[in-house]
């Protein structure tokens, strides 16, 4: 009998999700790139406007397109906790050099964190695993640096921009992939469907 092949984790509109986080980084990374001023009050200002709407975007869009209910709830769980972090950060732009450090360290450890969890659940289907959890990692790493490396604003914000400028390369590129791959996804299981009596029918 042939194999059917595994239900999709995600909805045939979930690709609209990373194009649109990436779409939301691009502006913050372009403000940081381009600015010579690299405070911790722009840092504050950029993350607070980045995580605010790519928590609203997850919040409101994110469950709508995933099909299995833990994985709406872990997205909706990282969606409201980028929505507090980013309102925080805005609310408190002056807070300085240390609770920029503190606020996107804790964000992206908890966040990169329910993002890896996430991956490792769907691991077995390629697509959305591996881009669930590159950015994960990428969110991970980015709190680890913020730990590890010397307290010093320009290089702080300048990471935070770095990190803003992987997800708007990346993200596309994984959201275009499940558009194109969704397709596929679908002659694949009809063609596993049609095959299943023939494979009765032989034994």
């Amino acid at each position: 009998m042939a194999k059917a092949q595994a239900p999709s984790s995600v909805g045939p509109r979930y690709w609209t999700v990373p194009v649109g986080r990436a779409l939301i980084a691009l502006v913050p990374a372009i403000v940081i790139t381009f600015n010579r001023d690299h405070s911790a009050q722009l840092g504050l200002l950029a993350f607070g406007a980045f995580a605010l709407a790519s928590g609203l975007l997850l919040v409101l869009v994110g469950p709508r397109t995933l099909t299995v209910a833990t994985d709406r709830s872990l997205f909706l769980i990282q969606g409201v906790v980028s929505m507090v972090a980013g309102a925080i950060a805005l609310g408190f732009h002056a807070g300085g050099h240390g609770f920029f450090l503190f606020v996107v360290s804790v964000w992206g450890a908890v966040t990169g964190f329910l993002e890896i969890y996430a991956g490792i659940r769907v691991r077995k289907r390629p697509l959305p695993a591996k881009d669930w959890l590159f950015t994960g990692i990428g969110g991970a790493l980015l709190a680890l640096l913020f730990l590890l490396l010397p307290p010093n604003p320009v290089v702080s914000v300048g990471l935070f921009g770095a990190y803003l400028v992987f997800l708007a390369v990346f993200l596309p590129i994984a959201g275009l992939s499940l558009k194109w791959d969704a397709p596929r996804q679908r002659s694949g299981a009809t063609a596993s469907s049609n095959s299943a009596p023939n494979d009765l029918d032989s034994l």
